[in-house]
């Protein structure tokens, strides 16, 4: 059974990336008033065959970044490269190329698919539009693609309302599979199925990822997901990145208070264990007007003078593990 993925195992790079959005109050000709900040000078970068995770509450955006890698949004700035290749400079050949190289699975799979379409078209309609593969060999690819995924071949003519939540995932993994990609973002993917579904889900990614060798970036709020799936963690605070470095590392030896306060509010890893009990108060303040200095200082429990002045450099601090953050 063909399952490979392409052998051109290319890496990402994200180079000062920024992302705002106009805000306009008058007429929609009218000059913005102002702009959200919605990603404001990150860089970071996935490697072949590892998983690196995005994390962080509603609004510090990662689900942006990850719309900017997708080429679903244009960036302010910044270069996001495949391959040494700007991807917001690619027309044409090399623009197909980037496309069929980086896939995604989202959140609600059922969304995303054709309700009209059996399950064999879902998967196959990339390779039609993409290599104008004849209608024999598309079907035979859907058929090894949902044994891949641990489906029956037999399911392929069934339409995705007869697929239950996992199973429409399990739909949505293999479709994303079906151009042999290099890279696929999963934004959120087990977030609205139910716990057991969940590990059946996660399980297959991590299988998939050992024999096919293909890289993911994640986006997701539930750390045990995360814990579980990632090499690496970065943890984002109102459009920046405060934390970064290996999972393990990030999650035994948190640095940054709110990296902290993320963790401590996360279920224990396993029984018996307890949280270091990291309670932040009030609420995310506005993007559009972020506080001065360090970002997370309104809500930090041992903010000082400096962080209310003096933006934090993102420094490494152990090895591997980077950090913005005064106290250090």
């Amino acid at each position: 059974m063909r399952t490979d993925v392409g052998t051109d195992r290319r890496g990402l790079q994200v180079t000062n990336l920024v992302k705002h959005f106009p805000v306009k109050r008058g007429l929609p000709w009218s000059r913005p008033d102002t702009y959200v900040r919605a990603v404001d000078d990150i860089s970071f970068d996935v490697k072949p065959h590892e998983t690196v995770s995005l994390v962080g509450e509603s609004g510090c955006g990662k689900t942006t970044t990850a719309k900017l890698v997708l080429r679903l949004e244009d960036p302010t700035s910044g270069r996001i490269s495949f391959g040494g290749k700007d991807i917001n400079m690619s027309r044409g050949a090399d623009l197909r190329d980037y496309r069929a190289s980086v896939q995604a699975v989202f959140q609600d799979p059922g969304s995303s698919m054709n309700p009209r379409m059996r399950a064999k078209d879902i998967i196959s309609e990339p390779l039609f539009i993409n290599q104008g593969m004849p209608r024999r060999q598309r079907e035979e690819r859907a058929s090894e693609l949902l044994e891949a995924v641990g489906l029956e071949r037999s399911l392929r003519d069934d339409y995705p309302h007869e697929f239950s939540g996992g199973m429409r995932q399990r739909l949505a993994v293999a479709r994303a599979l079906s151009l042999s990609p290099s890279l696929i973002v999963l934004d959120e993917p087990v977030s609205a199925l139910d716990v057991s579904i969940r590990a059946q889900i996660m399980n297959l990614l991590k299988d998939l990822q050992e024999r096919l060798g293909v890289a993911y970036l994640l986006v997701a709020h539930d750390l045990a997901t995360v814990r579980y799936l990632s090499h690496r963690l970065i943890v984002m605070y109102l459009g920046e990145i405060v934390e970064a470095g290996p999972a393990e590392v990030v999650f035994t030896n948190p640095l940054h208070p709110y990296t902290q306060a993320l963790i401590s509010a996360a279920l224990p890893a396993r029984p018996g264990e307890e949280s270091a009990g990291v309670i932040l108060s009030g609420d995310l303040p506005s993007p559009t007007n972020p506080p001065p200095g360090c970002r997370f200082h309104t809500r930090c429990p041992v903010a000082f003078d400096r962080c209310r002045e003096e933006k934090p450099a993102l420094r490494e601090l152990t090895p591997g593990q980077k950090a913005a953050c005064h106290l250090y």
